[in-house]
């Protein structure tokens, strides 16, 4: 089976956005999070979750004219941004007509076009307006961001666009890699994007009580495997990577980041929003063997770890039934402490950040670690980035309806 390397990275995050400022925010512990900026404020005055993880290094008007950002939701723009900035870092310049019929797109997402649905449905049911845009539908669709970037860059291979919620971005990206496995196509722009941080979204959040309190300090709200942790903070952005087959990128001398080496997916077919210990165990070993890796050779896992009180005792759980007594010794961190959680594009966040710890040698910390809790005794890697040679790495995404992804990368 032909081999996946990851060759080039782009992202848009409430940590950065860029590649260097993401991976230097996360590296220092600084949460992106803070008071909500972008949503009227009327509208956000009436929230009982005033928090967010807001990308506010966007300027959409330095990267797309009028006529194109009335075409495009804000997850939309942030997927072509992501991409253009993963082509440039691969250092690949337009795509010959025969090498656009091999260059694929799957960009995940949970919730689509959902600022578009939201305003619209705004001035239709607040408003009383009587008649909509034409481009309301191709603005929320679902697929709209894959599509986007596929005509952006003349991509004519697979076009996939997962909707798996929080583990999306881990499915595009995994799905990106059997097409090139397989042989349906030599690069896959790869990754997921969201925009949901809008009235209605925090508004159904807020009714799970899952959402974190400000409590004084926005940026400390985030709490993953801390004893105090309280919940989630809902993040934007995106992340897309390019996927390459291994010898066409030899072939061109290509900055080979790692080796995508496995991709496990199932489900706990069992409830709606409860995760089990058997599922999210399953796909680490799925991924592991696909990748033929042993537990020994695992040297860090970037944790789905979301900060609710059941999440992260179960991912412990798994964590443990995969790798026995050498569980503790692996270290484990969560990045959404930082960039929150980005919902169907976190899968792919995370796995650059992965990428950036294996290629660097130093661990991301989970940020605002204050209180260990008996039921998650693993190595979190508490507040303060850590030097390691990795060898070989997993990052776990996890999601309602108890749909599992798991990519694996190592060293090349």
């Amino acid at each position: 089976m032909r081999r996946v390397v990851i060759t080039g990275l782009g992202v848009v995050t409430a940590t950065g956005c860029t590649i260097a400022d993401f991976f230097a925010q996360l590296l220092e512990g600084r949460a992106g999070t803070r008071r909500i900026q972008n949503l009227e404020p009327a509208l956000a005055e009436q929230l009982n979750c005033k928090i967010a993880a807001e990308v506010l290094c966007f300027d959409p008007s330095q990267h797309f004219d009028a006529k194109e950002l009335d075409q495009l939701d804000r997850f939309s723009q942030f997927a072509v941004v992501a991409a253009k900035q993963a082509l440039e870092d691969a250092g690949r310049g337009e795509f010959s007509e025969e090498e656009q019929n091999r260059l694929g797109v799957c960009v995940g997402t949970a919730y689509g076009g959902i600022e578009t649905l939201d305003s619209s449905y705004f001035s239709l049911y607040r408003k009383n307006a009587s008649r909509l845009s034409p481009l309301v539908l191709p603005r929320l669709m679902y697929n709209a961001a894959a599509c986007q970037v596929s005509m952006r860059f003349r991509a004519r291979g697979p076009t996939l666009a997962p909707s798996t919620a929080c583990s999306s971005g881990a499915h595009a990206i995994g799905e990106a890699m059997r097409f090139i496995q397989h042989g349906q196509a030599d690069w896959m722009l790869a990754g997921g994007s969201d925009a949901p941080i809008t009235y209605g979204v925090i508004r159904a959040w807020e009714a799970m009580r899952v959402l974190a309190p400000e409590n004084g300090d926005a940026a400390r709200a985030c709490r993953p495997f801390s004893a105090d942790r309280r919940g989630i903070v809902i993040g934007e952005g995106a992340a897309v990577l390019l996927l390459e087959e291994y010898e066409v990128a030899r072939k061109r001398g290509a900055r080979i980041y790692a080796e995508l080496a496995g991709y496990g997916a199932n489900s706990d077919a069992s409830h709606i929003t409860q995760p089990s210990v058997e599922g999210p165990a399953r796909a680490m070993q799925l991924a592991l063997d696909a990748a033929g890796l042993n537990p020994e050779e695992v040297d860090y896992i970037n944790a789905h770890g979301t900060a609710t009180r059941v999440n992260d005792v179960v991912e412990t759980r798994a964590i443990k039934q995969v790798f026995g007594a050498r569980a503790g010794k692996i270290p484990v961190s969560s990045t959404k402490s930082m960039h929150g959680h980005v919902m169907g594009a976190s899968g792919a966040i995370e796995l650059v950040a992965t990428v950036e710890a294996l290629r660097r040698g130093v661990l991301p910390p989970t940020a605002n670690y204050s209180k260990p809790d008996p039921d998650c005794d693993l190595d979190y890697v508490p507040n303060q980035a850590r030097e390691q040679k990795v060898r070989a790495a997993l990052s776990n995404s996890f999601a309602f309806g108890g749909l599992n992804a798991v990519l694996v990368v190592k060293q090349v």
